[in-house]
């Protein structure tokens, strides 16, 4: 039985990570996964999904827009199993570095299901469950991630009613799609297959699309949504999901009133739960609290000593970089080097949509909530020459600060390249930046960024293009 410093029980985002970090500092280090490395993010999540994504903004592009910027295109057509296979080629690329990155750093890969026999020591078993080998260790970073919530009143068969894993490895494009949630999985499902011409309806239990996000943020996603033709119900509970034949019978209630809708296929898409079950957490006695792992949020211990835990296993924010970040925080602090704790009020949220979507920090909802009085910052695209320019107009920054201190609480992003334009606003909310941090810095001319800087001084009355 081989023995290591450390094993780490998942290979996606917090897994693999954590045993590269590991190694780096010294540590003999095993990865066990019974799956591809990269987890969900890399296989079945962030990576193939953003391929799907960027052919349909290719197509509606070149499909609705050509003439907008004086070209010609005749024909345009697409070959919905190509586009397909392309994202499941961009996954395999990705996870075969992942696979590199676990070589150049000397980690062993164990492909197969772990176990624990006790705290020290898995057993690890293959597909028919026939024990493979043993593993001994001091200690353990579990890291064995989420799946899709699934409620009995929607019953995943994986055929009819699917979750985000189907949705993307569709053998045909359905003519119509109920999609049951309007988080970023839910949007940007909706968003990839309107494009294609598929007929959308979104369901939300909440009031707003994208309901973590800044509501103003979320109204400017709705109008482009149902510009498209997309149909949204929010305030909407979803009774039943029922499998007739060759359709799905959706039944729903809004105001004490109930309609049912149908459609091809109906994508549930409300959630995520972690794993925490089928490999002897109870044996070990590890304590689990609402489908999660409980852990000091500061080293990432369990209740039980050399047993720790990252990523979407501990619950929420569910999020690939989250989990990247608790790992390397677990392991440094395991070393015991110094580590200042993650500030969970910065971390940033991205939908990859037409428009995109990014923030970091508090809405306007939330921080008056928090008590804080604001000057709040907005800066439209419509006035940014960099995005007329290039055809995209549609959307704003919008940046919340604390009028007393004028310290960055907030920033809320809907356009073109939010989701990269959001980390300069990450920088700044970490270093504690103040509006003349964005504004006094020299963006340069004409770029989207430029509207950050504009909307810090907007919200104190120094902007110059609006």
């Amino acid at each position: 039985m081989e023995k290591f410093d450390l094993a780490v029980l998942g290979g996606g985002p917090g897994g693999y990570v954590a045993a590269i970090r590991a190694s780096q500092l010294g540590y003999k280090t095993v990865v066990i996964d019974k799956s591809e490395l990269g987890g969900i993010c890399l296989n079945w999540g962030c990576i193939p999904t953003k391929a799907l994504l960027k052919s349909a903004e290719y197509y509606d592009i070149v499909n609705k827009r050509a003439g907008e910027f004086g070209l010609s295109v005749e024909g345009v057509s697409f070959d919905f199993k190509k586009i397909i296979k392309r994202s499941r080629d961009v996954s395999k690329r990705v996870v075969k570095g992942v696979e590199y990155l676990m070589r150049k750093n000397n980690v062993k890969r164990v492909k197969g299901y772990g176990n624990f026999i006790d705290k020290n020591t898995l057993s690890i078993t293959d597909a028919d469950g026939n024990e493979t080998e043993k593993i001994s260790f001091d200690k353990v970073i579990i890291a064995t991630g989420g799946r899709t919530k699934i409620l009995p009143n929607i019953p995943v068969d994986r055929e009819k009613i699917i979750t985000s894993r189907e949705a993307m490895s569709l053998e045909e494009l359905p003519d119509e799609l109920i999609i049951v949630g309007a988080g970023a999985i839910g949007v940007e499902f909706a968003y990839f297959y309107s494009v294609l011409g598929t007929k959308v309806t979104i369901i939300e239990m909440l009031d707003s699309l994208v309901p973590v996000e800044d509501r103003e943020v979320s109204e400017t996603l709705k109008k482009a949504f149902l510009k498209r033709g997309i149909k949204i119900h929010l305030s909407t509970l979803v009774k039943e999901a029922v499998v007739e034949g060759n359709r799905v019978k959706v039944t729903i209630e809004k105001n004490g009133e109930e309609e049912v809708l149908t459609a091809d296929k109906v994508l549930s898409a409300i959630g995520v739960v972690g794993n925490i079950e089928n490999f002897g957490l109870e044996k070990i006695g590890v304590k689990t609290e609402r489908n999660s792992i409980v852990v000091d949020k500061e080293t990432y211990a369990t209740n039980v000593e050399g047993v720790y835990a990252v990523g979407d296993v501990i619950g929420p924010p569910w999020l690939a970089h989250v989990a990247s970040h608790e790992a390397i925080h677990c392991v440094e602090r395991m070393h015991g080097l110094d580590v200042q704790p993650i500030d969970y009020n910065s971390i940033p949220g991205c939908t990859y949509t037409i428009p995109q979507v990014a923030s970091i920090g508090l809405t306007e909802e939330k921080a008056i909530e928090a008590g804080y009085e604001l000057k709040i910052g907005r800066f439209p695209f419509s006035a940014s020459g960099k995005a007329t320019a290039i055809g995209e107009r549609e959307g704003f920054v919008k940046l919340i600060y604390d009028a007393k201190y004028g310290e960055l609480l907030g920033a809320h992003i809907v356009g073109a390249e939010a989701t990269e334009l959001i980390a300069e606003l990450g920088v700044a909310k970490h270093l504690e930046g103040t509006f003349e941090s964005l504004l006094k810095t020299v963006h340069a001319h004409p770029t989207l960024s430029e509207s950050i800087m504009e909307a810090a001084g907007e919200a104190y009355g120094e902007a110059i293009h609006i």
